[in-house]
């Protein structure tokens, strides 16, 4: 099968840092290539992959001081996409709503996986008017806002099987917070959480200019003190492994309908458990007793944390591999790649 991936060009495909969507297309097209299909990724020109590259960016737009404003970059990717549709079997999107407009004509070979938050009013009339536009979730908690779009599937992220090893042993004897510092994401509740339990807390974290940045300021850098609270900035895709393998647990403690968590099952790749708020997708990724708890409240998140240190660690890689592999995330899309083409010759 021909098939092209579209990916944001804000990172690199995968991102040297943070960068949740580029990372899960990096691992979805390298495992469709090793399948042995016939793909071609559309991103910047550092991005790393098996596929076909076509450099749609010098470099990821974020990276790039001379970049004022991504809109541009972005439209002229998806000129590009359009001018070679043709040569495809599936066009798969993973830029939001951005190409809508431009790929109805060619709606029956499309598909868009939704990667954002999508509690959002002004999006219920763009999803009505384009109920022609099959979509992907990466959760049904996902797709609630928007129950009449088109969805087609649901398919949770995968992981490669080496991107974050098994650790049996965890040396560290800290909890961990990977993510944005955003007030969303909770970060001054693991503050409050680590306190409490009486265990250091390891801030692996991303500050985006803006609100984030003024949220670091004022509410966070006063509780940092190097000591129990210790704040290690953003990390690569080389650092990520040890740092969540030798946690005892991965504090997720969102206040907000995260769509997926990628973090989350980064962490059960390790075979580190999950300590996580009962918000947007986590009842859907964390299995209660096994890859980690869900609680709600400081009180109780505490209070798991000599619990979550109990749980058996290859129980926990074991149910990731079960459930997140990249393997999986490839077979589900391939399952939707044959249900467009099958409903395009039916149409015909």
């Amino acid at each position: 099968m021909k098939i092209a991936q579209i990916a944001p060009l804000a990172e690199s495909v995968p991102p040297r840092l943070y960068g949740g969507t580029e990372r899960v297309v990096s691992y979805l097209t390298d495992e469709l290539v090793r399948l042995g299909h016939d793909v071609t990724l559309f991103a910047s020109a550092d991005s790393q992959t098996s596929a076909r590259l076509v450099a749609c960016a010098p470099r990821a737009l974020r990276l790039d001081a001379r970049v004022h404003d991504a809109l541009p970059h972005h439209l002229l990717m998806l000129e590009r996409v359009r001018a070679h549709a043709a040569e495809f079997d599936v066009l798969h999107f993973h830029v939001e709503h951005l190409h809508l407009p431009l790929f109805r004509p060619l709606a029956a070979k499309t598909v868009t996986t939704l990667h954002g938050r999508l509690d959002l009013p002004d999006l219920v009339p763009l999803y009505s008017e384009f109920d022609d536009m099959p979509l992907v979730s990466i959760s049904d908690s996902q797709r609630r806002p928007l129950p009449d779009a088109r969805w087609i599937a649901t398919v949770y992220h995968g992981l490669a099987a080496g991107v974050c090893p098994f650790n049996p042993a965890p040396r560290g004897n800290y909890l961990a917070f990977l993510g944005r510092v955003s007030p969303e994401k909770g970060l001054d509740r693991a503050i409050a959480i680590a306190r409490r339990a009486g265990m250091r807390l390891r801030i692996a974290a991303k500050i985006e200019r803006g609100p984030d940045e003024r949220h670091w300021r004022e509410r966070i850098a006063p509780l940092i003190d190097g000591k129990i609270i210790e704040f290690i900035g953003e990390l690569d895709e080389a650092q990520k492994p040890a740092f969540l393998g030798n946690a005892t647990a991965l504090l997720f403690p969102i206040d907000w309908p995260e769509p997926f968590g990628l973090a989350m099952i980064e962490a059960m790749s390790c075979g580190t458990p999950v300590i996580a708020w009962p918000n947007g997708s986590v009842p859907e990724v964390v299995d209660p007793g096994v890859t980690g708890l869900v609680v709600g409240s400081v009180e109780e998140a505490a209070a798991a944390v000599a619990q979550a240190a109990t749980l058996d660690r290859e129980r926990v890689r074991l149910r990731f591999e079960e459930r997140f592999s990249a393997a999986r995330m490839a077979r589900d899309y391939l399952s939707v790649y044959r249900t467009l083409r099958t409903r395009k010759q039916v149409a015909a």
